[in-house]
Order: C-alpha cells, then sequence, then structure tokens
C-alpha cells in the first residue's frame, strides 16, 4: 500500500488499553488484545504524528451496569448513553492504561474521551453519541495537513469501526491495520469491515504491507 509523503500521514491508536485485554479480565477483555503493541508501533514509524485515543472512565458513571441492569442491556433516559457496560478504563486503575509495549511518552496529542458520567462516546473524534462535541482530533488533524490516517486499536468492531466512519466523513483517506486491530467476535468483526470498506476505507494485514512515496 502506497503512502503520500510522510508528513501527510498521522497514525492513529484507538483505545489501546489494558481494560481491553485478558489482563484484565473482568473488564472488557478482546482475546488477543494486549498483542498489538508492535504493530502499532511499526505502523507510526511512516506516520509524522502519532496519536492515541483512550477511554477515561469515572467510578460514578451512569452506565455502569449492576444488579438491576446488566451488562449490554438498554438504557433509557440519557441522549448520550445507549448502553450498560461493566466498569472498564476508570482512570487511575490498572485497566485505563496503555497496554505493554506502548509508551505514552511517544504521542503527540492524546484524547481522553467518556469523562462525564453521563456520556460514553465510542469514536475518537465526538465526545457525544449525536457526534456534535468534537474532542479536537479532527481539527488537530486538518490543522497538521493530514491527509491519511493509519488506524489500529481495540476493538475493531466498535471503537476502531466509529472512529473510522467518524473520520472518512470528515474527508480523510484512511488505512486499517488489521494486525493492529483485535475484535469481539468474528461475526461483527467481518459485518464492521465490509460497512467501513463501503466508506472507501482500505485495510492492510500488517504494516509490513505499508510503503512511503519518496
Amino acid at each position: 500500500m502506497l503512502l503520500p509523503e510522510k508528513k501527510f500521514v498521522a497514525s492513529l491508536d484507538i483505545d489501546a488499553q489494558k481494560t481491553f485485554t485478558p489482563l484484565c479480565p473482568d473488564e472488557l477483555p478482546v482475546a488477543e488484545g494486549h498483542l498489538i503493541a508492535p504493530e502499532l508501533n511499526a505502523a507510526a514509524a511512516f506516520a509524522s504524528v502519532r496519536i492515541a485515543s483512550r477511554d477515561a472512565h469515572s467510578p460514578s458513571a451512569l452506565w455502569l451496569a449492576g444488579r438491576e441492569h446488566p451488562p449490554l442491556s438498554p438504557l433509557i433516559g440519557h441522549k448520550d448513553l445507549d448502553l450498560y457496560w461493566p466498569a472498564h478504563a476508570i482512570v487511575g486503575t490498572e485497566g485505563f492504561a496503555f497496554i505493554p509495549g506502548l509508551d505514552p511518552e511517544a504521542y503527540d496529542f492524546q484524547i481522553f474521551k467518556g469523562i462525564e458520567v453521563d456520556k460514553h462516546p465510542y469514536g475518537a473524534c465526538y465526545h457525544d453519541l449525536a457526534e456534535h462535541l468534537s474532542t479536537g482530533l479532527i481539527e488537530y488533524l486538518r490543522s497538521r495537513g493530514i491527509t491519511t490516517v493509519l488506524c489500529g486499536g481495540l476493538a475493531t468492531d466498535y471503537c476502531v469501526k466509529t472512529t473510522v466512519l467518524q473520520l472518512r466523513r470528515a474527508g480523510f483517506a484512511v488505512i486499517v491495520n488489521l494486525a493492529a486491530c483485535r475484535g469481539i467476535a468474528p461475526a461483527t468483526v467481518a459485518a464492521a469491515l465490509k460497512e467501513l470498506a463501503a466508506t472507501g476505507a482500505v485495510t492492510v494485514d500488517c504494516a509490513a504491507q505499508l510503503e512511503q512515496e519518496e
């Protein structure tokens, strides 16, 4: 896959946190989620800026599942909440941290999302489900002259999918590195990739398939 000049390319690590891996089995573990750092790092070598999004949740979040509200049951009455979820990515806990192999100091820009107790966004570009309240990601990319975004992270069929859709709607070329992603279930991953392809997003099997224009 031939990329534009490096100055036009950004890499985006989407929610590559321990909370979405077997390292935190009581949160939202995705099989092999803790193994994607080498591919995220390899993709970053093709980019002029490296960005990370991170779930950053409150222990008082209104979407926390419990005895009365099982995980993934509908949440009614809050426009920026759709489902109840197990506690995950609570700021200050192990789950909030990056997966092993990622250096927090390596990023030029980080996005914390889901900080408010009444919001649980999936994509990295907006704080709200209606996509009105920007996280600043789109504006940051435009300010740097970025045209192409290399994406990887967790999980393919949720936050990666939503973020890629948001970036495509904003006019960016997007390349998803499949080796830098892991998903929850084969069926939903396949459906997500089909949806992304329909928007013009491109996939590569691994970072080794990327080449830079000279």
